[in-house]
């Protein structure tokens, strides 16, 4: 018993070995045993174009089998070759291979012909093909005396090579007398018959050493030409020139190739520039697919070429003076090739059988029949074949009928000839696989079951599944003609023994194989891409899972080949690890899992990434008058592709050591074609850019200094404005040297009235940038140019822009001017403008001055600083912001032009009405005592109107910040002090107080104070507090009180209710508790938080709360208070009364802490 693993995996193609066993299989299907008697088969010959080399033995195969083993003959140029009277040539043992001795003697020249192999036994005859025996040849050039050849730059020049003529063909190449292959490119290329064609020549092609060579693979031997000599003369000036062909020649030309090999067309044009060359195809596309270029696309090849290749093919030479085109038409002849080979055939007695010849060619190949190596028109006859064209019918056929018959199907490109044996036996039906093999396959993938089989007549065959299986199916399973069964995807089921069972009239055989599935080896976790900068580490990860019962390895690579001997690898489980990356490292690298069923891999790139290297060897080539052609050669990309090139310049003669800006081009390219100025000196560098950052700038290029010529452009930023009324001031910007265009840099400078008839007027001047024309008009517009010159000529005709001459003050003042007055800060100003020929200059706007002149309230006349608004463009009104109320301002209107002001307006009188006033400059409180406190202050520094009055509202504030009842006190204008009596000893007051007008409220002032202490209460209290009496009491309060807490703690965790706790019930906000109407403080409990300050001031239980952000500014939303009266002396003596409010505390605004005593009275 023997195991088959299938498919065998030998390398990463692995699902195509299956396909590949199985044509194995199909091709033997008909092979006859070699036990059995069978015509000879030729397994081996010599080709038919057999190149030898004449320094060693000649061998020329046959090999062929049979049953009984064949004999050998053979012919040489169509006569039988007798071998045994040659004693150099001999006949291999058991075969036909004939080994011909011409080492030590004889030449192999002698041998030259055409020889044919006959395999003979008694069932037939078969031939091999006509072997051409030629030795290779490799002969000298002829000697020849070459002269120098002389060519002016610029000119086309075509170097001959003209090989001598070998066997097969030498390869030709050009090289110098160091063996260094010669450069080519557009310019400079081979051609295919070997010929170096310059489409124009420079200096730098002068040497004496152009070497054609020409290498003879067979015979491993290389011949030289002589050398050639070329001398190119530069001039100072060349002539461009459109392309011409250098071949082929003419307009049109012809090719004829043969079928599937590869057709090359060539097209190689002269001109100056250097032309490129294109390919199409008439009526058709080129096929992607078969079609490269070679050459620098000067070869155009299709590979695989068939009968619809055949066209024409035009090839297009193109520079910027022209073009110029060739058409090759193209013919695809076919030497024979086959549609249907003959086949072997084996047939029982009795039977019928066909054997066909079918070859296509151009033209059309002629089919013959042969039988055992004889024209089968001169063969014996044999009433069991019929003839008929390419086919020949058999018809019960008996054991003489057996023969090798040969088809040969030729035309005037070659011929094809087959053998084919019909094999008439009577056999029983064999089993040709080996018994009992086991397969193992992985799920998913075919199953190949092998049962190959032969009998005579053909047997059937049928598979079974199982010992008690049923016949298989064509539904589920694929029946090969060799006997193979095929599952197409095997699963799990799929396991078991398979039988194979085969049958013909002569008898029966059988086999049993066996079949396993198992589970595929799969990567779960691939490695990743990675980018890493030089230094850096990596990591690529690689997870498998695979069959339990089959043993997997896994193995790194690196570029397909084994990781290097370096301690920075390190393979830890499924993890690669780089250290220290260089740029040796990039590369691709590979997991490969495999086991004895299957393979499979996963590949990662590893990017080592810096920034680009400088490109080097900068040419400079088809040097123009206005136009070079750079070159160069990119630096290393390292790994990130360049993406632009970016090419600057150096002005040595104007700008010596400062480098511009040229020209961007993409980073495929490496010439570019420069457009440059007239007499610069050129030197040029080339910096590469890819996405880590650019590389440093190349070494600089050779200079290339342009001719003069006329400038090209004239100055900009041209203006005409005067700096006096009576001049003309021109200026410009002048024309940097690089734009000079030649030496000997001037400015004409041209101007005349734009109004008027005047010719123009001109100076030439030069190294200034200003020009000044006296004695203009005042503000009259001109028409000025400037034009560059220098001493080649003029540049073109310049732009003409307007210009004015000086300006001059504007001699009339706005008109009918009026004031609106809109508020007590904001006025309205109308005016008229002035006539435009009065500005004398462009008008900038118009101008108001306004100044305050009286204050209504002193009736004193000040004179203040003028002020200034200016309103630009033609406007006819403006609006004054920012005044003061109640003043008297006065204000005119002046027109404004560039060089300044016109006259003034008569002045405009015009007053503002009252505003709100100003908070009193300051408020101060002196002389506390126990029940009054003295007020004094000074009214507010900007009345803004006459004041009507003083506003003093105040109230008291208790020990915890709460604020009591708001009182409101009216107060005569004139007066600047109050004494307040009856207040409340040791009591913090809180005071606001603010100014009026008839316009309403001015801004308020506060501050507070507290009234003094009686001297013999606070006396008593703190005798009563420094007793020993009074502290023990306190001190027993203090415990019953903590008593009273620990019990009340205990019944609340009971869930009890204790007398607080149900007051707290009761009120649903407990910050917010209701007064008592009696007397106005709070009830018996109130949360402790009603005695915090909020950060917007203290909680107030009445809808009249002073709040803290109100009581800085205004007092208008407080209730309204008590009016008291006053006594002659201005002190107030009334008794306020109403309904008491408590108001939060301002915070901290308070001055004076509480006293202690008014802490120990809330308390008591």
């Amino acid at each position: 018993m023997r195991l088959k693993i299938m498919p065998l995996k030998k390398s990463f193609s692995v699902h195509r070995v299956p396909l590949i066993l199985f044509l194995c299989q199909v091709m033997s299907a008909l092979e006859v045993p070699l036990d059995l008697v069978q015509p000879p088969t030729i397994t081996r010959q010599s080709p038919k174009d057999y190149i030898i080399d004449p320094r060693e033995n000649i061998e020329i195969q046959c090999e062929a089998k049979g049953k009984p083993p064949p004999s050998f003959s053979w012919t040489r140029n169509g006569t039988h070759f007798d071998i045994d009277k040659d004693p150099l040539v001999k006949m291999l043992p058991n075969s036909g291979t004939l080994v011909i001795s011409i080492t030590i003697e004889g030449k192999a020249e002698s041998y030259e012909g055409v020889y044919q192999c006959t395999a003979r036994n008694e069932r037939g005859a078969a031939i091999s093909n006509n072997i051409v025996i030629r030795p290779s040849r490799s002969p000298l050039w002829t000697k020849e005396k070459l002269e120098q050849i002389t060519i002016l730059k610029g000119q086309s020049l075509v170097l001959p090579c003209r090989p001598p003529l070998g066997l097969p063909p030498p390869i030709i190449f050009w090289m110098d007398n160091s063996f260094q292959r010669l450069p080519q490119s557009e310019r400079v290329s081979q051609g295919l018959n070997g010929d170096l064609y310059f489409s124009n020549v420079l200096p730098e092609d002068t040497r004496e050493d152009y070497v054609c060579y020409a290498r003879f693979n067979h015979t491993q031997t290389i011949q030289q030409k002589q050398p050639i000599s070329v001398k190119v003369h530069s001039t100072k000036s060349y002539i461009e020139r459109p392309p011409k062909l250098l071949t082929p020649e003419g307009r049109t030309s012809h090719k004829e190739e043969l079928r599937e090999n590869v057709l090359s067309l060539e097209c190689i044009a002269e001109g100056l520039p250097t032309p490129s060359i294109n390919w199409t195809k008439e009526d058709g596309e080129l096929p992607i697919n078969r079609t490269s270029y070679t050459n620098f696309r000067k070869t155009l090849n299709i590979n695989h070429v068939s009968e619809a290749d055949s066209g024409k093919y035009k090839c297009t030479a193109r520079n910027p003076l022209g073009f110029v085109e060739h058409t090759i038409s193209v013919t695809v002849k076919a030497a024979p090739y086959w549609i249907t080979a003959p086949k072997n055939l084996v047939l029982s007695p009795g039977e019928d059988g066909t054997l066909i010849c079918r070859a296509n060619g151009n033209p059309k190949p002629k089919i013959s029949w042969l039988t055992n190596g004889v024209p089968i028109e001169m063969a014996p006859d044999d009433p069991s074949r019929k003839i008929d064209g390419d086919t020949i019918l058999f018809s019960d056929v008996q054991e003489s009928s057996s023969a090798v018959y040969q088809c040969n199907a030729s035309n005037e490109y070659g011929y094809l000839l087959a053998n084919a044996f019909v094999n008439v036996l009577a056999e029983p039906p064999r089993i040709l696989t080996e018994a009992n093999l086991h397969y193992q396959v992985i799920t998913d993938r075919p199953a190949m079951l092998d049962c190959a089989f032969f009998g005579s007549p053909i047997p059937t065959i049928k598979w079974f599944k199982g010992t008690k299986g049923s016949v298989l199916q064509e539904n589920t399973y694929i029946f090969h003609d060799n006997g193979t069964l095929e599952i197409p995807v095997a699963q799990k089921d799929s396991a078991g023994t398979y039988t194979c069972v085969v049958r013909n009239k002569l008898g029966m055989a059988k086999n049993d194989v066996h079949l396993e599935i198992k589970e595929p080896t799969r990567i779960i976790k691939h490695p990743e891409y990675k980018v890493v900068q030089r230094g850096g580490k990596v990591s690529f990860e690689c997870k498998v899972k695979h069959d339990p019962t089959l043993i997997a390895t896994l193995t790194w690579l690196k570029d397909n080949g084994e990781l290097p001997n370096d301690g920075r690898f390190s393979i830890d489980n499924d993890h690669l690890v780089i250290m220290n990356i260089s740029d040796e490292d990039d590369a691709t690298y590979t997991c490969v899992a495999n086991t004895s069923l299957d393979i499979v891999s996963a590949s990662a790139v590893l990017r080592v990434v810096d920034r680009p290297n400088p490109p080097f060897d900068l040419e400079l080539t088809s040097l123009l008058e206005r136009s070079v052609q750079l070159s160069w050669i990119p630096g290393d990309e390292n790994n990130s592709p360049i993406t632009d090139f970016i090419i600057e310049y150096e002005d040595s003669l104007h700008e010596p050591g400062i480098w511009h800006h040229h020209s961007d081009v993409p980073g495929t390219q490496t010439t570019a074609e420069l457009k440059l100025s007239p007499y610069v000196k050129y030197s040029f560098r080339v910096i590469a850019v890819n996405s880590i950052g650019r590389s440093l700038p190349s070494e600089v290029s050779e200079y290339y200094m342009t001719k003069a010529a006329e400038p090209e452009e004239n100055p900009t930023a041209v203006e005409g404005i005067g700096s006096e009324p009576d001049n003309l001031v021109i200026t410009w910007q002048p024309l940097k040297g690089f734009d000079s265009n030649g030496p000997g840099l001037q400015y004409k400078v041209s101007w005349r009235q734009k109004d008027g008839d005047d010719e123009w007027t001109s100076v030439v001047v030069a190294n200034v940038s200003k020009y000044i024309v006296s004695g203009t008009p005042t503000f009259v517009p001109y028409l000025v140019k400037v034009q560059a010159l220098n001493d080649v000529g003029f540049a073109p005709e310049p732009v003409i822009i307007i210009g004015h001459s000086g300006e001059d003050l504007p001699m009339v003042a706005p008109s009918n001017v009026h004031v609106n007055v809109v508020n007590s800060t904001l006025a309205e100003v109308h005016w008229e403008p002035v006539p435009p020929k009065s500005i004398r200059g462009h008008l900038k706007g118009y101008r108001i001055y306004y100044w305050k002149v009286k204050n209504s309230s002193k009736r004193n006349k000040r004179h203040v600083e003028k002020k200034i608004l200016t309103f630009n463009g033609n406007k006819t009104h403006g609006m004054l912001p920012g005044l003061e109320p109640f003043s008297h301002y006065m204000l005119n209107v002046r027109v404004v032009n560039g060089k300044g002001e016109g006259p003034a307006s008569v002045d405009q009188v015009f007053n503002t009405p009252e505003g709100v006033p100003s908070a009193p400059l300051f408020l101060k409180i002196v002389n506390p005592t126990l029940d009054s406190l003295t007020l004094e202050w000074d009214p507010p520094s900007h009345p803004n109107g006459i004041l009507t009055a003083y506003t003093l509202k105040f109230q008291p504030i208790n020990s915890t910040h709460e604020l009591g009842p708001l009182v409101d006190i009216k107060i005569p204008a004139n007066m600047t002090s109050l004494i307040l009596r009856n207040l409340s000893y040791s009591t913090r007051y809180k005071f606001y107080f603010y100014a009026q007008t008839s316009a309403g409220s001015g801004s308020q002032i506060t501050e507070e104070a507290v009234t003094t202490v009686d001297e013999a209460m606070a006396s008593r209290q703190v005798d009563i507090a420094t007793q020993g009496w009074f502290i023990g009491l306190m001190c027993a309060v203090a415990l019953l009180i903590l008593i009273l807490l620990i019990v009340c703690f205990i019944r609340r965790n009971k869930g009890g209710k204790y007398p607080v706790k149900e007051k707290e019930d009761a009120h649903a906000d407990p910050e917010i508790q209701p007064m008592k109407e009696d007397d106005g403080t709070f009830g018996e409990y109130s949360d402790a938080e009603d005695h915090k300050p909020s950060k917007k001031g203290s909680r107030t239980p009445s809808d009249r709360t002073v709040k803290k952000e109100d009581s800085d500014d205004s007092l208008v939303d407080y209730g309204e208070g008590v009016n008291g009266q006053f006594n002659e002396d201005g002190s107030f003596i009334g008794q306020y009364s109403g309904k008491k409010e408590k108001e939060p505390a301002e915070g901290n605004e308070s001055s004076e802490a509480p006293s202690p005593v008014n802490a120990m009275n809330s308390f008591v």
